[in-house]
C-alpha cells in the first residue's frame, strides 16, 4: 500500500505522517508528554508510561491509579510481541455466598463497593519499566506530575464526562472532593489543579508500587473501601501481580492481528475477522449494506462464543485452539444467512453496561520501530467514585464484570478477575513479522466491534488511519449477540432501511452520544513512513516527533 498514491480526502481532518517516532492519545497534553519523553531519549515504553500517566491528570473520569490496563509491546529487535495483563482480582472475603445473604442477585449493582477490584495499574507501569523502560520513573513520570501540580485547562468532552461523574460518583463519597471543585466538575477550559494525585505520582515515580499495595497508599485504599461497605483487605492488595502472557493472533488480508489472551474479550475480535475470511467481505464496497450486514453477523457469533467462556484463565480455560482455528471459523462462517439477522446464534452469556468514552487508550511508536499498544480504566468513569484519601484519584468498579450466575465461567469467586471490557491490538505483516499498525478503540462493549470495523477499513480498503476512525459505526447494544444495532447519524438512509429490512432493528444515535461508538487510535506503516489518526469523537491528537 503506498498511502499517497491512493489518498481521498474524505476525514474530517487529514492523517499526521511522521519519518520517526508518534504518539496518538484522547488528549493533546498527553500526547506531547509522551512524545517529550522520546525526545528525552526513552523508548516506546518509556512514551506510553509518560502518556498513561498524563491521561490519568487530564482525563481521570476515564482512568488511573485505581484501574487496571493491559500492553501489547512489539519488539522490533526480535519481532516478539509481549502481552502484559495488568487487572486485578477480587477480594477474598467477596463470593457469591456472600451476595446471597445479603439479597444481591442478578449483577453487582454499577457502583457497589463490592465491584472494587485490586487495582492493577500502578504494578503494570512499573513492571513495564523494569522490563522494557529506559529511562527511571522519575524521569518518566515528571510531565504528569508538572500537569497535575501546575494546573491545565480541561478539554470539552472531558468536562462533560466529569461533570457526570461528579454528581453520579464522586459527590457519593467522602473524599470525592480531591477530584471536583466545589462540589462539582470543571468546566470546559477551566483550570484543574489536582495535588494529591501529584503526590500520588510522586510516590510512584520515587519509590515504585509497592507503597501502593503494601504501605502507606494501600493501607489508605483499604480504609476508603471500608468505610464505603466495601471488603477489600491488604492482603488482597500485598498478593497482587501483573501477568506476562502469551498474545493471540489470527491471519487476515496477509496481516496478523494481535490482541490480549483472557481474561480480555480480545478474542471476540479475532472471532470475528476469522469469519468475515470466509464471508467475501471485500465483494461488497465500503458503503453497501452488506459490507455492514456481514461485519454485524461476524460480531454476533463472536460475542456470543465470549460470553460463554471469557474468564479468568486461572478458573476457567477457553478453548483457544479450537476457537481460533480455521475449522471453527469456516463452521462459524455457514451460520451467517445473507438474507436475515442471527439474532440469536448461540446461547449467550449477560450484559453489561455498553459505555463508549470510560477508558483510554493510546499507541506509541519510537524511532527503533517499537510499538507500544496501551488501555487503561476505572471501567465506568471514575469507577466507584471511592477516592482514598489524599490520593486523587478513583477506585474502579471493574467488579460489575462479573457474573452471578453460578454455573458460568466467569462467577464471581474470591481472587479471582473478572471478565475484561479493555483491550488494546497490534497489526503485523504475515510474510515479514514486521510491525504494521498499532491500534484500538475504546469503551467497554464496543471495544471489540470497533476494532474489527477499524482493523476491516485499514486491510479490507487500504484507507489511511484517520480515514478509518472517521467511517460511522455500528454497536450491538450491551455487547449482545442478539441485540439491537445502534447506529451513528452518519449512515446513509438508505443502508439504514436496508439493515433494518434484515432484521437489525437499527436506531440512530446523533450528538454527544455519539462518543458511545468508542474513541481510537492508530498509527499505521507505510513503507518508511508512519501515517497516525486520533479520533474525533474525542478530544485527542496524534503528533510524530521532530526529526
Amino acid at each position: 500500500m503506498k498511502m499517497l498514491s491512493s489518498f481521498n480526502y474524505i476525514s474530517r481532518r487529514s492523517p499526521v505522517a511522521s519519518a520517526g517516532a508518534m504518539v496518538a492519545s484522547s488528549q493533546p497534553l498527553a500526547t506531547q508528554a509522551g512524545l517529550s519523553i522520546l525526545a528525552a531519549g526513552g523508548g516506546a515504553v518509556d512514551a506510553a508510561i509518560a502518556t498513561v500517566a498524563a491521561l490519568q491528570v487530564t482525563q481521570p473520569c476515564s482512568t488511573g491509579l485505581g484501574g487496571d490496563c493491559f500492553c501489547l509491546y512489539f519488539d522490533r529487535a526480535t519481532r516478539a510481541i509481549h502481552a502484559l495483563n495488568g487487572s486485578g482480582r477480587s477480594p477474598a472475603a467477596l463470593s457469591l455466598e456472600r451476595l446471597h445473604r445479603e439479597r444481591i442477585y442478578g449483577a453487582l449493582p454499577d457502583f457497589h463497593p463490592y465491584t472494587v477490584t485490586v487495582p492493577g495499574a500502578p504494578r503494570a507501569w512499573a513492571d513495564l519499566s523494569e522490563r522494557f523502560g529506559r529511562l527511571p520513573l522519575s524521569k518518566v513520570l515528571a510531565p504528569a506530575i508538572r500537569i497535575a501540580e501546575s494546573g491545565y485547562p480541561v478539554a470539552p468532552l472531558t468536562a462533560e464526562w466529569w461533570q457526570v461523574g461528579a454528581a453520579v460518583q464522586l459527590s457519593k463519597h467522602r473524599h470525592g472532593g480531591e477530584l471536583m471543585i466545589d462540589g462539582r466538575g470543571p468546566r470546559p477550559g477551566e483550570l484543574m489543579r489536582l495535588p494529591s494525585l501529584a503526590s500520588s505520582l510522586r510516590i510512584l515515580a520515587e519509590e515504585g508500587s509497592r507503597p501502593f499495595y503494601e504501605g502507606r497508599i494501600a493501607e489508605r485504599i483499604v480504609r476508603a473501601v471500608a468505610e464505603a461497605g466495601g471488603v477489600l483487605s491488604l492482603d488482597d492488595l500485598q498478593t497482587h501481580s501483573s501477568e506476562w502472557t502469551t498474545p493471540i493472533s489470527v491471519e487476515y488480508r496477509g496481516a496478523r492481528v494481535w490482541e490480549c489472551p483472557p481474561n480480555g474479550h480480545g478474542l471476540a475480535v479475532l472471532l470475528a475477522l476469522g469469519i468475515l475470511r470466509h464471508l467475501d467481505i471485500q465483494d461488497h464496497p465500503a458503503n453497501d449494506p452488506m459490507r455492514y450486514h456481514l461485519l454485524i453477523e461476524a460480531m454476533r457469533l463472536a460475542f456470543a462464543d465470549t460470553a460463554r467462556c471469557v474468564a479468568d484463565p486461572a478458573f476457567a480455560q477457553a478453548p483457544l485452539d479450537e476457537l481460533l482455528s480455521d475449522d471453527y471459523s469456516q463452521a462459524r462462517a455457514r451460520l451467517v444467512n445473507l438474507d436475515r439477522a442471527n439474532r440469536s446464534p448461540m446461547p449467550g452469556g449477560y450484559s453489561m453496561p455498553n459505555p463508549g468514552r470510560d477508558t483510554v487508550y493510546f499507541a506509541v511508536v519510537d524511532a527503533e520501530g517499537n510499538g507500544c499498544s496501551f488501555i487503561n480504566s476505572n471501567f465506568m468513569g471514575f469507577g466507584t467514585g471511592i477516592v482514598p484519601e489524599g490520593c486523587g484519584y478513583a477506585l474502579q468498579n471493574r467488579g460489575r464484570g462479573f457474573s452471578l450466575d453460578a454455573g458460568h465461567a466467569n462467577c464471581l469467586a474470591p481472587r479471582k478477575r473478572p471478565y475484561h471490557t479493555i483491550i488494546p491490538a497490534l497489526i503485523t505483516d504475515e510474510g515479514s513479522g514486521e510491525l504494521k499498525a498499532v491500534l484500538g478503540v475504546m469503551g467497554a462493549m464496543m471495544q471489540p466491534q470497533g476494532h474489527v470495523q477499524v482493523a476491516s477499513a485499514l486491510l479490507d480498503d487500504n484507507v489511511d488511519p484517520q480515514a478509518a476512525l472517521d467511517r460511522p459505526r455500528f454497536q450491538l447494544e450491551e455487547g449482545e449477540a442478539g441485540g439491537a444495532v445502534r447506529l451513528e447519524d452518519a449512515f446513509r438512509p438508505d443502508i439504514v432501511q436496508e439493515l433494518g429490512r434484515l432484521g437489525h432493528s437499527p436506531h440512530i444515535v446523533s450528538g454527544i452520544s455519539r462518543s458511545d461508538f468508542g474513541l481510537g487510535q492508530i498509527i499505521l506503516r507505510d513503507g518508511e513512513t508512519w501515517w497516525a489518526g486520533s479520533d474525533p469523537r474525542g478530544d485527542g491528537c496524534a503528533l510524530g516527533l521532530l526529526p
